[in-house]
């Protein structure tokens, strides 16, 4: 190679003159490293966002929502929005700003959830054990209005059609049947005379004749309307479907009109009168 200043002989690998120390031309027009290549981009991951940016309307609303812990359900929005928000921003690459209101928000709303979590617990064993005493007295209060409704119904039907007492629950409905019969004499509900109501469960005995035990009809009641004869007397007991749950006590009542009352099983004949009974 030759050295287009002095004409010197070079070597072909040399990048300098021997002679004059000027640079070679072989040397001079080597190209440079070309620049790297911009690298691809990673899969799953958004170009970052060059563009105006907005607050996350989620994490404002986690962060009011936080504010709001002593409401409970404001506690939990606050927790939910919070994470909602912070996947946003996190997506967003740059478009979407507010992590820190997002992170207030989910700070206060798990503050607001444990700390009301006890609270709520507390509340809630001690009114749990009052409603159920509150419902189990309601029903007892029901159980007692319905005997005094089957005391009046029994007599009604004995006076009306001459037939002694009915003999059955159902025989004093028949509402929704027409104009009122002795079959069907439309004294009580269709509920009470299914034999349960408000969590309680009737009873209805009859009590046959003791001459004959299986009456007929007389000619009396039959002129009434009566195909199926009635009895001389009855027995009623009210006992709790779910004794402890839906009530306590049990009642008791036959034609003299008296109702009576057991604390903790069925009650008789010979179980203390109502007004008699300690209250529960």
């Amino acid at each position: 190679m030759f050295c287009s200043k002095c004409g010197a002989n070079n070597p072909d690998n040399g990048r300098f003159c021997v002679s004059c120390g000027a640079a070679l031309p072989a040397q001079a027009g080597v190209p440079t490293a070309a620049p790297a290549a911009m690298a691809p981009p990673i899969p799953g991951l958004a170009p970052p966002y060059v563009g105006p940016t907005e607050t996350s309307g989620k994490a404002i609303a986690s962060l009011i929502c936080g504010i709001c812990f002593l409401i409970f359900p404001a506690a939990v929005a606050a927790i939910i929005l919070g994470h909602l928000s912070l996947s946003d921003i996190k997506k967003s690459a740059g478009r979407l700003t507010g992590r820190g209101l997002a992170t207030a928000g989910l700070v206060l709303g798990y503050f607001g959830a444990v700390g009301l979590i006890p609270f709520i617990l507390i509340i809630a064993a001690i009114a749990i054990p009052n409603l159920l005493r509150a419902r189990i007295q309601a029903n007892e209060i029901s159980a007692q209005a319905s005997l005094r409704v089957l005391d009046t119904a029994t007599l009604s039907y004995s006076e009306r059609y001459s037939n002694g007492f009915p003999p059955s629950l159902v025989a004093m409905d028949g509402v929704n049947t027409g104009t009122a019969s002795c079959d069907h004499p439309q004294l009580i509900d269709s509920v009470l005379a299914s034999g349960q109501k408000n969590g309680y469960v009737f009873t209805y005995t009859p009590v046959p004749d003791l001459e004959t035990q299986d009456r007929t009809v007389s000619a009396e009641a039959a002129a009434n309307g009566c195909t199926v004869a009635g009895t001389r007397g009855f027995a009623i007991n009210a006992d709790p479907l779910t004794r402890g749950t839906t009530g306590i006590r049990s009642y008791f009542i036959d034609q003299t009109g008296v109702i009576r009352v057991e604390q903790n099983g069925p009650a008789s004949a010979d179980s203390p009168e109502l007004g008699e009974s300690h209250s529960f």
